[in-house]
């Protein structure tokens, strides 16, 4: 029988929700899950934002933010993931412009200078109806009702990402006995995006949904631990799994689709499986 986890966070709930199979592949046979660019891209205007929102309010300028990003470049550049990619000067440079299109879409979305901000990268660890939820919250804003949970998200709308910041608003909850009054997602943008924010106020109700949710997928989860058996669920995104030499459904499936013309031309699984 398989351990349980210590904790489970968002992420990895997603993950066993979208496939158990690539979830036991990436946290239980701890097969390499390389970072991909975008992912990247991510990270680093993450940190970079982290860091602006952590300055007092007058500082929080396009100006500010530029300096962070060119001091933060250098350290950035010889990061392992980012090593990993062997990008050439010019595609270094493609690299370096996405990650300020996505910390620039703040300024599309908000004036940080007027925001409260009370915590960056606030870390939370508790339990939510018997499972041991951990997550990171970018941010967690005081406005005249009370707290608001901000998540940055650097690639494209997903509606259902809002259950992301209700779980963090059902942790803050939990672990500071305040309940946050609004859940908000920053899609800070891109060539192909428009700056946006999707917000919902937080009720009870969303919160116990979510939770509920969260507590099924857990149940699952270590049913399949018991049983050591995680079934695979084929879908377009075996495309680009980074475990698709190790899935026999997944590469049957990704066959048919190349066959059929379904498969895109960037998918890695193209290489990976000779196609």
């Amino acid at each position: 029988m398989f351990k349980t986890p210590r904790s489970f966070s968002y992420s990895s709930a997603s993950l066993f929700k979208q496939c158990p199979r690539r979830w036991k592949h990436k946290y239980i046979d701890k097969l390499p899950d390389p970072t991909g660019e975008a992912a990247l891209v991510g990270t680093f205007a993450h940190d970079v934002l982290e860091q602006l929102c952590e300055q007092e309010p007058a500082l929080r300028t396009e100006a500010k933010a530029k300096e962070i990003a060119g001091k933060n470049w250098t350290k950035f550049a010889e990061n392992t993931d980012f090593k990993k990619l062997e990008l050439d000067e010019e595609s270094q440079r493609a690299f370096r412009w996405k990650t300020w299109e996505a910390v620039q879409g703040l300024w599309h979305l908000e004036d940080p200078t007027k925001v409260a901000v009370e915590a960056t990268e606030q870390k939370l660890s508790t339990s939510l109806s018997g499972v041991p939820f951990f997550g990171i919250v970018d941010r967690l804003d005081r406005n005249k009702d009370g707290l608001t949970v901000v998540d940055y998200k650097t690639g494209k709308v997903r509606n259902d990402n809002i259950d992301q910041v209700l779980l963090y608003s059902a942790a803050v909850t939990s672990q500071t006995g305040e309940q946050p009054s609004k859940a908000r997602l920053f899609y800070l943008g891109n060539k192909e995006i428009t700056p946006q924010i999707i917000e919902t106020d937080v009720s009870e109700d969303l919160i116990d949904k979510v939770v509920e949710d969260l507590s099924d997928t857990w149940k699952k989860l270590n049913a399949d631990l018991d049983s050591e058996e995680f079934e695979p669920m084929p879908t377009p995104l075996c495309g680009w799994c980074s475990f698709i030499e190790e899935c026999t459904d997944g590469i049957e499936f990704i066959k048919k689709r190349a066959s059929s013309g379904k498969l895109r031309s960037d998918a890695p699984a193209r290489s990976a499986l000779g196609l």
